[in-house]
């Protein structure tokens, strides 16, 4: 998404991006604390964070059939015991598994520790976030929890998992200009894939190329070009079922800047 801005092809005489690469669970705390003008953050952290930011109608990240999905080296009936490794509970991911799963023993982990705690039987399962779940047959795991295919048993629309958010702080102005700099970034990248993904490929963990263009375009599409086509009755049905559940207090304000 952020290849424009970074190669110079996409650029500002007004502003100028540092770009702070983390794993999502740091993203959301960097940004309950302010630290960040601009990131992307999990839907689940926003509820936390909605005063003090606003959501980009670009740059979201959602699941369409596909998604956060529970894998264990063998099948298993999970319990209240069942010790499942977990990406942070500010994740979307986490609060996307506890719509389905009433109970487990939950352990917060890096998502990148998760893999690797199964294989030395610390847990019984993980949740997983990135590229294991295109190879996780190849891993030889077994998929004890399909969160994609429950979500789409009752929902017509994406599965909202990351957003982009800008700070209150910076003025109207600010956030518009902000906003469609970053848009740009990312329609760049989807008309150059190619191009892009060899930027991408840097942060790609040693997957093969293959499998990172698939994931980053399961990841970045049209919905990312714009939530309002798909993606905001997704958000809006996730924090209802939420709430439904006790799981949230309240609905947030879904304050969201539009570009062109």
């Amino acid at each position: 998404m952020f290849y424009g801005i970074t190669s110079g092809i996409i650029s500002s005489k007004k502003y100028e991006f540092n770009h702070v690469i983390k794993d999502i669970q740091t993203l959301n705390k960097m940004a309950i604390n302010s630290e960040l003008h601009t990131t992307a953050v999990s839907a689940n952290a926003y509820l936390q964070i909605q005063d003090k930011y606003r959501i980009m109608d670009c740059g979201a990240s959602m699941g369409d059939n596909y998604g956060p999905i529970v894998v264990a080296k063998n099948k298993i009936q999970i319990n209240s015991e069942t010790k499942i490794g977990i990406p942070g509970k500010l994740t979307s991911a986490f609060l996307l598994l506890k719509l389905y799963l009433k109970d487990a023993n939950f352990i917060e982990l890096n998502f990148d520790e998760i893999v690797p705690a199964i294989e030395n039987d610390e847990i019984d399962a993980g949740l997983i976030i990135h590229e294991g779940q295109i190879t996780y047959k190849e891993s030889g795991y077994e998929v004890i929890l399909n969160l994609p295919r429950l979500w789409s048993d009752e929902c017509d629309y994406p599965i909202p998992l990351g957003l982009n958010i800008i700070t209150r702080s910076l003025s109207i102005d600010e956030q518009n200009e902000i906003s469609q700099i970053i848009k740009s970034s990312i329609k760049y990248a989807l008309a150059n894939v190619e191009e892009a993904l060899d930027y991408s490929m840097k942060f790609g963990r040693g997957v093969s190329r293959d499998i990172a263009k698939e994931f980053v375009l399961m990841y970045v599409n049209s919905d990312t070009v714009n939530i309002n086509s798909r993606g905001i009755n997704g958000l809006n049905y996730f924090y209802l079922k939420a709430k439904k559940l006790g799981l949230i207090d309240e609905l947030p304000r879904l304050d969201i800047i539009e570009t062109f």
